[in-house]
C-alpha cells in the first residue's frame, strides 16, 4: 500500500501532494450500496457516528487497481466493494474522497472529520497505529517484482547485482523494502506511474504489491512486454482504518469482514477483482 506496501508507504508526488493539505478535496464517486439513509440524521445503525448525514465517507488515494481506481467514472474496486458492505449494514451509502496518501499515516482528514474511514489497500504497521485505529486484517499481501521480458533480470537480487534501477510507489511499504534491500528507488506518485515509468525506460525493474501487478498482467499487452521476476513474502497485510477511539465504526467494519469471510461473499469480489481465490490471503491472522 499505505507505509503501505500494500499502500503500505506510497510516491514522492504523493508526500509533495501531502504538503497540501489544505487544497480542495475531490469528490470521485458515489459506490451504491442498498439502505436509504436519507433520514438527515449523522447517527446511523448500531449508533455509528458519521461526519456527514447519510452517507460513509471514505478517503482514498487514486489509482490503486484492483483495490480502488476510476471505471467508466466511478470508483470502483475490491476495497470498495468491501466498504459498501460496510454502508449497506449502516443503511447508508458509500461516498469516496481522492486524498493525498500521506495523510492516511497521519490520520489527518479523519481527525478533521473529512472522512468517516480510509480504504487505501493500506498495509497494517506499528507506526501507522499510533495514529489511526485498525480493522482487522481482510487481505495479506506481498510485494512482486515486475521487469521487462527483454530485460535479463530473474530475481530481486539479480536486479541488485546489475545495478538495476528500480522504480516503486511513493510512501508504500514497496518503496521501503527497497530501500532497506539497498536500493535507491525512483518514486513514483501512483500505481500508474510506476507502471509507465517501466514502459518508457525510466527504470529498468519496478516493485510493488503483488495484487498490482496480477491486475497488470491482465492486460495482453502487459503480459506480452513484462514478467514477474520475483514474488516476495513480507508478511504485510492490509487494513481499514477509523479515526483513533471510534470503537463503533471499527466494529461495524470488522463485522462487515467477518460477515462477507462467512457467506461466501468475500470469495466471489475476490474473484470478481483479484484473480482466482487464494485462502490464505482470504483469512489472515488478526495480528
Amino acid at each position: 500500500m499505505y507505509t503501505v506496501p500494500g499502500r503500505t508507504s506510497h510516491a514522492l508526488s504523493r508526500a509533495l501532494a501531502a504538503t497540501t493539505v489544505t487544497a480542495s478535496l475531490v469528490l470521485v464517486a458515489a459506490c451504491t450500496s442498498s439502505g436509504s439513509g436519507g433520514s438527515g440524521s449523522k447517527t446511523a445503525a448500531g449508533g455509528v457516528e458519521l461526519v456527514k448525514a447519510g452517507q460513509l465517507t471514505t478517503c482514498t488515494h487514486l489509482p490503486y487497481p484492483p483495490f480502488q481506481s476510476e471505471i467508466n467514472g466511478t470508483v470502483q474496486g475490491f476495497d470498495v466493494s468491501m466498504i459498501d458492505l460496510v454502508a449497506k449494514d449502516l443503511g447508508v451509502k458509500q461516498k469516496i474522497l481522492d486524498t493525498p496518501f500521506e495523510n492516511f499515516k497521519t490520520g489527518a482528514f479523519l481527525n478533521s472529520g473529512e472522512c468517516d474511514l480510509a480504504a487505501a489497500g493500506m498495509t497494517i504497521t506499528a507506526e501507522r497505529k499510533k495514529n489511526v485505529d485498525f480493522s482487522d486484517p481482510y487481505f495479506d499481501a506481498t510485494q512482486a517484482l515486475l521487469v521487462a521480458k527483454s530485460s535479463g533480470i530473474t530475481s530481486l537480487a539479480d536486479a541488485k547485482a546489475k545495478k538495476a534501477k528500480l522504480g516503486a510507489q511513493a510512501q508504500t511499504t514497496g518503496e521501503d523494502y527497497a530501500k532497506k534491500q539497498g536500493f535507491d528507488p525512483v518514486s513514483f506518485e501512483s500505481s500508474d506511474a510506476v507502471l509507465n515509468g517501466l514502459r518508457t525506460g525510466q527504470v529498468k525493474a519496478v516493485i510493488i504489491d503483488y495484487p498490482v501487478v496480477q491486475g497488470w498482467l491482465k492486460t495482453k499487452a502487459n503480459a506480452d512486454a513484462f514478467k514477474l521476476a520475483d514474488n516476495i513474502n513480507t508478511g504485510e497485510q492490509y487494513g481499514f482504518t477509523v479515526k483513533k477511539g471510534n470503537t463503533k465504526l471499527l466494529a461495524a467494519i470488522n463485522k462487515a469482514i467477518k460477515d462477507a469471510k462467512a457467506d461466501g461473499t468475500y470469495k466471489k469480489l475476490y474473484e470478481k477483482w483479484i484473480g482466482p481465490y487464494d485462502q490464505s490471503a482470504a483469512s489472515p491472522s488478526a495480528s
